[in-house]
């Protein structure tokens, strides 16, 4: 898993959701479960995602296992990425 996204996308959650007192939070916590996020949070990660990384999120993806903690949220966008690089669409 390449460190820098998932640092970047660490530093935004524990910036935007958790007010910068993100010492506890896990790469594998579930934001949902935690309260760290809800469903209009949601959509404030999938921005960030789109514009910092160059991808597109489709409704399809809008699922816990692509969004739902920092390891999945980086599993998910270095798939995307790959998919971007080698043309391959969906």
């Amino acid at each position: 898993m390449n460190l820098s996204v998932n640092d970047d996308i660490r530093a935004f959650v524990i910036q935007n959701f958790m007010f910068g007192q993100g010492g506890r939070l896990t790469d594998t916590e579930s934001f949902l479960e935690a309260g760290i996020i809800d469903s209009t949070g949601v959509l404030e990660l999938v921005g960030f995602l789109e514009t910092t990384f160059g991808i597109v999120v489709e409704d399809r993806d809008l699922v816990p296992a692509n969004l739902d903690s920092v390891e999945r949220v980086a599993r998910f966008v270095e798939r995307k990425m790959s998919e971007r690089r080698s043309g391959v669409a969906g």
